[in-house]
């Protein structure tokens, strides 16, 4: 039986995926969705789409934010390296 607790610990871990393995299709698509997600305020902030885009983009480059696939779920997301 898998409790909550256990696909929260799965969920944590992952598996991180190379963002430079990805077509550049696929990944301006990824970080696109990531950004109308998690920025729903873009339109007020004085950023465009594509500034989001380029600033997600340069944080993968960094290393400050990586590309995490959930293999129970078949999403992928963005999330800031620890």
């Amino acid at each position: 039986m898998v409790t909550s607790e256990t696909r929260t610990d799965y969920h944590e871990k992952g598996v991180d995926v190379p963002f430079d393995a990805l077509s550049p299709e696929t990944l301006r698509n990824l970080i696109e969705e990531f950004v109308t997600r998690e920025w729903s305020e873009l339109s007020d902030s004085g950023y465009s789409l594509e500034d989001k885009v380029e600033q997600v983009l340069r944080q993968l480059k960094e290393k400050k934010v990586k590309v995490v696939f959930d293999s129970i779920s078949n999403t992928a997301n963005i999330v800031v390296c620890r």
